[in-house]
């Protein structure tokens, strides 16, 4: 309610529905805090709101209740004597910790807090807190897809490079929440490998949660199936679908972001946008068909012709060689193919800074910037660590991930396709395939044609077999 109320305001700039929370959150503050009720929230969702109450009202008692909860954890109370332990993230201090374990969506949400306060107050080892966590999820804990939560027991995070792939948890929401704190690290550190777990998230584990009708869900969203699992029209627990809901909306918030220099392109989605760089409007439009296509369009428009400011596009880990931001996954080919880059044609050198090109100059109405991402099929391997993926390949073209059903390969065997290494693999677009897709074809290695589909897009052709990570066959 409180993010609904600050989002209804920042739109409409009417505050009855604003006033409402605001009253809520007084009471949380009369209520909760040293020397009144010293009991953390059950599901670490309510700091997020103070945050957003405290960023529209400049109400700093918002943000320090916020602050309250996130350091609550792990520190027994007289109200709360003893821990609720780990699937609540109340078995140590936030400052003490460095494996995310317990329920991943309140894992998810409690560190999107914390990231919050870190943030707003400046507190360094709450940074250094949550940048541990990080490199914990994403270095051992999470899918190729971007999901995270390996079980199903608890919905929990399992144990380092445990990643079974047919009972993968991956909940919905989880793979949401992982969108919501990797924004806001990005927005603590400036770092496009952020972005690229959130895009990974978004375009894989997240959208797999809906079915391209909108009318049946996924709650669970694993890496295979025997054929036994489908999308539901509803859940008794109806927090995936609403949280996809409200998750769509907001996606224009994580394509920009805004400095004191200048403006981020984080994601290529065509549109338009009006942003304000050092008080002054700049209207940014995309033209493109990604993530089908890598060849995006951006035209600056500043309100005043001249005005200087620094344009970061954010060149994806994926477009420099990197499968993913740490080792947890990498390519197992080598590609020549390099981005490019040029603004108004004149041709510019790609040199990243922690993942952008940045381009500084006095912007005149219209300049464009041309932008092409090579998106050609790349092999991906896990870390040997990783048990369930040993042997097996993942197939990914720009930031998305592919899987085989049993429709798609002869014998509707999709989970024993033997995929040798060195197999050619042409990729098209298929206007009459699931609403229009990228496809990509090849042929196994008992000389039999299959095809793999965007991973997002399984489901919806009956129960069947799938796979995202295919055996690896010999060259």
């Amino acid at each position: 309610m409180f993010e609904a109320a600050a989002a209804h305001y920042e739109a409409t700039g009417q505050r009855n529905f604003l006033e409402v929370a605001t009253k809520s959150a007084d009471l949380l503050v009369e209520t909760f805090g040293p020397g009144k009720l010293e009991i953390p929230p059950g599901h670490p969702e309510i700091e997020l709101g103070l945050v957003k109450l405290y960023r529209v009202t400049g109400d700093r008692r918002y943000l320090d209740l916020a602050q309250y909860f996130v350091e609550l954890r792990g520190n027994p109370t007289a109200d709360r004597p003893q821990l609720w332990g780990e699937y609540s993230q109340d078995h140590k201090p936030i400052r003490e910790q460095d494996e995310a374990v317990g329920h991943s969506v309140r894992a998810m949400y409690y560190y999107a807090g914390v990231a919050d306060v870190a943030a707003l107050t400046g507190d360094e080892s709450l940074i250094a807190a949550v940048d541990r966590l990080w490199d914990n999820v994403a270095g051992r804990k999470t899918y190729v897809t971007g999901g995270v939560g390996a079980k199903g027991q608890g919905e929990a995070f399992g144990k380092d490079f445990e990643l079974p792939n047919r009972t993968a948890y991956c909940e919905t929401c989880a793979n949401l929440a992982t969108c919501y704190w990797n924004h806001r690290m990005f927005l603590v550190h400036g770092d496009a490998k952020f972005i690229d777990v959130l895009e990974r998230a978004a375009y894989n584990g997240v959208v797999s949660g809906v079915s391209l009708d909108g009318r049946e869900f996924f709650y669970p969203n694993p890496l295979a199936s025997r054929g036994d699992y489908a999308r539901s029209k509803w859940f008794d627990c109806s927090c995936c679908p609403t949280n996809l809901c409200r998750f769509i909306p907001s996606v224009p918030g994580y394509t920009y972001a805004v400095c004191d220099d200048g403006l981020y392109v984080n994601l290529y989605v065509q549109g338009t946008a009006d942003l304000e760089v050092r008080g002054k409007k700049v209207r940014i439009e995309q033209r493109t068909q990604y993530p089908w296509d890598g060849q995006i369009q951006i035209t600056a428009t500043p309100q005043t012709a001249g005005d200087r400011f620094s344009l970061f596009v954010r060149i994806p880990g994926w477009a420099r060689g990197r499968a993913w931001p740490t080792e947890l996954y990498r390519y197992l080919d080598d590609s020549k193919e390099r981005a490019t880059l040029a603004v108004n044609g004149e041709p510019l050198a790609i040199e990243p800074a922690k993942g952008y090109a940045v381009i500084d100059r006095a912007w005149q109405a219209g300049d464009t910037v041309a932008l092409k991402l090579p998106m050609p099929v790349r092999r991906v391997v896990a870390d040997e660590r990783v048990a369930a993926d040993r042997g097996r390949v993942a197939l990914i073209s720009g930031p998305i991930v592919f899987c085989v059903e049993g429709v798609d390969v002869e014998g509707g065997k999709a989970r024993e396709l033997v995929l040798p290494d060195a197999a050619p693999l042409a990729t098209e677009f298929r206007g009459d395939l699931l609403g229009g897709v990228r496809v990509i074809a090849g042929t196994s290695a008992d000389g039999k044609p299959f095809t793999a589909i965007p991973y997002p897009a399984w489901a919806h052709r009956g129960k069947g077999e799938m796979a995202v990570w295919l055996r690896r066959g010999a060259e």
